[in-house]
């Protein structure tokens, strides 16, 4: 029956597949069902598939056995290359022979694995656009999401559990490094002379219309440097985030901010945040890692759904764009335009709260 009402009996877990075929944040915030299930199932193998571009994100994690990666690049392979590729992941997958199958994703393609891995406990939510036969046939449990409105994602995912009655729950995010990554980055910053107690700004996000004026976040800085700070300034290697971080730049006093834009590996930048006096950033992946890291964090928020992607578990604050002046739907927004939502956020507010939580 898929009927996530009955729970499923505590019999031994062995093997587990986690799938999730999303972006960057989305498979972060994937780290508190991770948790969960190796604080219930301590001794099984848990293993991860995902799409190959997102791997750092989970790579380090001490909780993850194995990591599967579908490579969007196999399509333009042609049509028997690319089900080459499919045919080899699916038979690798099944000679895992996993006892359950934690299926967070709502692509089709993630539900005929999840049935082709023949495991015993199949377990993915009742999307309503997933009401046919087929998608049951691929789960033995359905959970429902009729509450996740007013659910955060990390709590969204969490409830895919209901179904096995766990006795515990660990709720953290949790974005890991290795030692390398760690290196690697106190190595960058020594080359710049960054002192200890350093602040990480992120102004990017892929999508621009997540973003701060480059003045409005230039003043920001500059204020902290006339506090006497010292800000590292970041991005992805995208030639449009690193054109915004010179435009940035080029507001702002030389001394006192040092540019690694584009230089970092996601770890490398983890390792960095990790260690930084404050983050302050826009919604964007570097966001969710500080949250997760527990760095004091300012958080510029528009128009994305603050119900679902507020960072977790946040230690500072998240300034919302719609406490100044009205926001479109989140759900109408053309992610491709070039309108700034964040813009109603006055720089005094940022400021204000970075000073706060410096003192």
């Amino acid at each position: 029956m898929n009927d996530a009402s009955a729970p499923i009996p505590a019999t031994s877990i062995q093997r587990i597949l986690v799938i999730k075929l999303r972006h960057h944040g989305d498979m972060l915030l994937t780290t508190p069902v991770i948790n969960t299930l190796k604080a219930n199932y301590p001794q099984a193998q848990i293993d991860v598939l995902l799409y190959q571009e997102t791997q750092d994100m989970l790579a380090s994690n001490p909780a993850i056995s194995r990591i599967f990666a579908i490579d969007r690049q196999w399509k333009k392979q042609g049509a028997k290359a690319h089900m080459g590729h499919e045919w080899r992941l699916i038979r690798q997958l099944q000679a895992q022979r996993y006892d359950l199958v934690v299926n967070l994703a709502d692509q089709w393609r993630s539900a005929l694995i999840t049935r082709l891995t023949g495991a015993r406990i199949r377990l993915g939510f009742a999307f309503p656009k997933r009401r046919g036969f087929l998608w049951q046939h691929c789960h033995t449990q359905l959970v429902s999401v009729e509450a996740h409105d007013a659910l955060h994602t990390v709590e969204q995912n969490l409830s895919l559990l209901q179904p096995l009655g766990l006795t515990l729950s660990d709720t953290q995010v949790t974005m890991s490094y290795g030692e390398q990554d760690r290196q690697a980055g106190e190595a960058l910053l020594q080359q710049h002379d960054v002192p200890h107690d350093y602040i990480v700004v992120q102004p990017t996000s892929r999508w621009f219309f997540k973003c701060w004026s480059e003045e409005k976040m230039a003043a920001v800085i500059t204020a902290l440097q006339a506090d006497g700070r010292t800000v590292v300034i970041t991005s992805g290697p995208d030639e449009k985030e690193r054109k915004m971080v010179d435009n940035i730049l080029a507001h702002c006093p030389k001394q006192g901010v040092v540019s690694l834009a584009g230089q970092l590996t996601l770890r490398q930048l983890a390792a960095i945040i990790d260690h930084a006096r404050l983050f302050i950033g826009v919604d964007s992946v570097p966001m969710h890692m500080a949250a997760a890291l527990k760095t004091p964090c300012i958080a510029l928020f528009g128009p994305s759904k603050l119900t679902f992607w507020r960072p977790w578990q946040v230690i500072g604050q998240v300034i919302w764009a719609g406490d100044y002046g009205p926001l479109p739907d989140p759900d109408a927004v053309n992610t491709g335009t070039d309108e700034r939502y964040l813009n109603l956020i006055p720089t005094d507010a940022v400021i204000t709260a970075a000073r706060s939580q410096l003192s």
